[in-house]
């Protein structure tokens, strides 16, 4: 019963590990070094908790 929850947890982190990338992207392109720093930081919060469900 528990594997379903983590799955469905994985699968949100996931989705927003991606809108993180792309944010990243953006700031990148904009040459905002504050912004990038910032979601380079979520980005791996993020990572950090998918490892963790796996």
């Amino acid at each position: 019963m528990n594997a379903p929850i983590q799955q469905s947890q994985a699968d949100i982190l996931s989705r927003l590990y991606d809108m993180k990338q792309k944010q990243l992207e953006r700031a990148i392109q904009q040459d905002n070094p504050f912004r990038c720093q910032v979601l380079t930081a979520e980005a791996d919060a993020i990572s950090n908790a998918l490892k963790s469900l796996r």
